[in-house]
Formats: C-alpha cells, sequence, structure tokens
C-alpha cells in the first residue's frame, strides 16, 4: 500500500491555541512511517508547516505520489496533542480539499481520540484512529476495509452510520523504532523549542523518552490517550540522539509529559557533549539529580508548580511532595545549574493576587521566571472536563470552548485578540 502523512501548514487565527506556532518534528509520523515501510508499504511525509507548503502544493504532491490512504493529524505535533487547537478547522480545509486525490483518508490526533465519531463527521473522513496512532495505522493499512471491524481502536463510516470500535490505544514505546531523520529534514528545523539562553546557530530537534504521567492532575488531557506512564528503552533514545547529531542537531527538546529524573540517560546524554530542554515537575527532583541534569546539558527547564499554595494544589490533584517554599527552594537551585527555569502557574481561583505577585517576584529576583497564572481550556478528556460535564460526548469541544470564552476576559499572551466561537472557526466553506 501506498501511505501519505500529512501535517498540514497550520494557522491558528482567532484560535485559542497557546501552543508554539514553530514547525516541530512529527514523531508520530516518523514513528508510523518506518513501521509501514518495515512492513513492506510505501509511505511519503508531506510536512506542509515544516516546508510551508500551501493547499495547492500539498495536493500536488499528494497526486504526484498516489497514495491508496492519506493520513491528517488534528494536532501541530505529539507535543502539543495535549494542548491542541480546539477547532477542526485546519485539517477539515485540508481534507476537503484532497478528497479526491486522498483515497482512504485517515484521522489521527486527540480530537478523533476523545470524540471520535463527532471529529470524523466534522474533518469528513473515512477512518478515524482513537488513541495514539503508530501501531494501529500499520493494522489498519494491512487489513482491507470490509474486516475494519477486526479492528480495535478505530471509527469508521459504514452504511451512513459512523462506528466506534474500542477505547483509546496506547502505543508500546519499548517497541517502537528509533527514528532516523534525513539530514535535510534536520537542517530545515531550526527552532529550538523553549530555549532562552541563546540564539540557535544549528538545528534542534524533538525526541521522546516516555509517554503518559503516573499523575492525574485535573487539567491534564490524558483520560483520552497517554493514561499510563511508558519508558522507551535509553540505549533506544541515545542511538536517536546519535543520529541526530549526526544529521546536526545540537539541541534537543524531550517532549515527555513529563520528564523523570534518570541517572543512566543523564549519564549518556552527558556523555555526547549536546544541550537540552525538559519539562518535568521540579518536586521529584533531589539536588544530586539537578546537579546532574545541570552536568548533562540542560539549559531549559518548564516546571508545572500551578499553585503557590497547598490548598491550590491539592484542589488540581497535584499530590506535590514539597511545600512552597520547598518548591522555591528548589526551583532556585536548579536555576543555579540550569540557564533557564520556568515555573507555570495557572488561574486555579484561591491564591491571593498579591501573594502570587509577592511570590513571582521572589523568584523572579532569583533568576526563575514564574508566568502569571494562565487560564486553561478544560480539555474534553482531561478530569476538569469529566468533573464539570461528565464522560465527552459529540459536542464536548464546543462545550468547553464555550465556557472557556464566556468565563475569562483575559487568555493566554500569544492570544492577538479575543478568540471567536469554536461554530466560526470551523465553518470553512
Amino acid at each position: 500500500m501506498r501511505v501519505a502523512l500529512i501535517n498540514p501548514d497550520w494557522h491558528f487565527e482567532g484560535s485559542i491555541y497557546f501552543g508554539c506556532r514553530e514547525p516541530h518534528l512529527p514523531l508520530e509520523y516518523g514513528y508510523a512511517g518506518q513501521l509501514l515501510q518495515a512492513a513492506g508499504h510505501e509511505t511519503v511525509l508531506i510536512d506542509g508547516q515544516m516546508d510551508r507548503l500551501s493547499t495547492d502544493a500539498i495536493i500536488a504532491r499528494v497526486a504526484q505520489f498516489a497514495p491508496d490512504y492519506t493520513v491528517i493529524t488534528t494536532a501541530p505535533s505529539y507535543l502539543f496533542w495535549r494542548c491542541a487547537p480546539p477547532e477542526l478547522r485546519v485539517p477539515k480545509q485540508l481534507l476537503k480539499a484532497l478528497k479526491t486525490a486522498a483515497g482512504i483518508s485517515v484521522l489521527i490526533g486527540p480530537h478523533v481520540s476523545t470524540t471520535p465519531r463527532a471529529a470524523l463527521q466534522k474533518v469528513n473522513a473515512d477512518v478515524g484512529i482513537i488513541g495514539e496512532p503508530e501501531e494501529i495505522l500499520l493494522q489498519l493499512v494491512g487489513t482491507p476495509p470490509a474486516r475494519w471491524s477486526d479492528i480495535a481502536s478505530i471509527c469508521y463510516r459504514l452504511k451512513g452510520d459512523i462506528i466506534v470500535q474500542g477505547g483509546p490505544h496506547q502505543s508500546d514505546m519499548a517497541e517502537l523504532p528509533v527514528l532516523v531523520w534525513s539530514r535535510d529534514t534536520i537542517q530545515k528545523h531550526q527552532h529550538h523549542h523553549h530555549r532562552f539562553d541563546t540564539r540557535p546557530e544549528a538545528p534542534g530537534a524533538e525526541m521522546e523518552v516516555s509517554r503518559g504521567c503516573p499523575y492525574h492532575c485535573t487539567f491534564c488531557a490524558k483520560e483520552n490517550f497517554r493514561t499510563d506512564y511508558r519508558k522507551r528503552p535509553v540505549t533506544k533514545v541515545l542511538q536517536e540522539m546519535d543520529g541526530l547529531i549526526e544529521a546536526g542537531a545540537c539541541y534537543f527538546y524531550f517532549i515527555d509529559e513529563i520528564f523523570l529524573p534518570d541517572k543512566e540517560l543523564l549519564t549518556g546524554v552527558s556523555d555526547r557533549k549536546v544541550k537540552f530542554g525538559v519539562q518535568t515537575r521540579i518536586d521529584l527532583w533531589k539536588p544530586e539529580m539537578l546537579d546532574l541534569l545541570g552536568r548533562a546539558g540542560c539549559v531549559s527547564i518548564e516546571a508545572g508548580i500551578e499553585s503557590i499554595s497547598e490548598q491550590g494544589r491539592d484542589l488540581l490533584d497535584k499530590k506535590c511532595r514539597l511545600s512552597t517554599d520547598e518548591l522555591s527552594e528548589r526551583l532556585i537551585y536548579a536555576k543555579q545549574r540550569v540557564s533557564f527555569v520556568q515555573a507555570n502557574l495557572i488561574e486555579c481561583n484561591v491564591d491571593a493576587p498579591e501573594t502570587i505577585e509577592a511570590w513571582r517576584d521572589h523568584l523572579i529576583s532569583n533568576g526563575v521566571w514564574a508566568n502569571k497564572p494562565v487560564p486553561l481550556f478544560p480539555y474534553p478528556g482531561s478530569p476538569d472536563y469529566t468533573r464539570i460535564w461528565g464522560a465527552p460526548d459529540d459536542l464536548a469541544w464546543e462545550r468547553a470552548h464555550e465556557y472557556y470564552l464566556h468565563l475569562y476576559s483575559k487568555f493566554s499572551d500569544v492570544q492577538d485578540s479575543r478568540p471567536l466561537p469554536l461554530a466560526e472557526l470551523e465553518n470553512v466553506a
């Protein structure tokens, strides 16, 4: 089979999306492509965002390849499945333009993982994968449509209806291949995600050490995929890093939902004399491991603090190991070893504004950046959403979006203007 893997040229006008706008390596397509090729299928990755391809240019490449299957994602990369644009405008526009050239259209991403029927209906795709897509895509491509009823974790059209089979799939991270990216691909990737200590002088790259998280914070959209914490073998991670170094990358961002202390991994990275960034919980790091993290080349830590009070953290079900004073001390200790340390706060409506500002001033005076509390979207698939409305249904994204716009007058700092209603964003002519 011939399979086209497409990342659209994303645009976010009017969206609440607060993820990074720069292109990132589509890791899920990297794994999927290598699995498909190993099974004898022919694939092409068309990255509209990385290559700044217009819709017409994407159509031309797809038509030239003449795929049996065309896969389109609903989030800019797996890094942003956890905070994807709520609207399906971009994939909907692209698939509408591609329809005659796409062959069987396959939808992947957080939307089809959470609200499969609604996502498939909106985008007008033929079949969707519920959860992490790499292994299920291989199974789907190797199975005739008449036998799709044998496959778990998919939804598909049948006789005017949409059939939903099984729950979200979680890939076996130990079995996924070592990703191999061409030098041309890496040379185009000049962005260093969440790096602020210097201007990039060579390409960057994204990698995974793990997926999932052992915690269940109320605001995290993890119930629809990536629920269980799963590590990749350190040998595979380091082998992948070596290939990226050979292709020209000098900075690595580990996109793990939570980067946990790992002496073997950090020692291996240290031997390679590179720089990297992580997102983690600072309460999981003891001083000696922060020492090793700094020696290994870490130059960026994004640490989820969320609330400056134990009451707020308990409300968010953080299960934090440290007091607020201890968190502050640990963040400052980390800053003495890592160039950039950020303490993330979210709006939880229990901490007094003046207390928050005093805490921020204290950290900032010690070199740690602490953002003002950010209002978070109640993503379908998060405990917050379930607490307010119950299990997500076909209108979950509309319900959450309307609630968010009604509740807040100020949004994230990447918003140029008030976001538009979801129906308006998705009204693709």
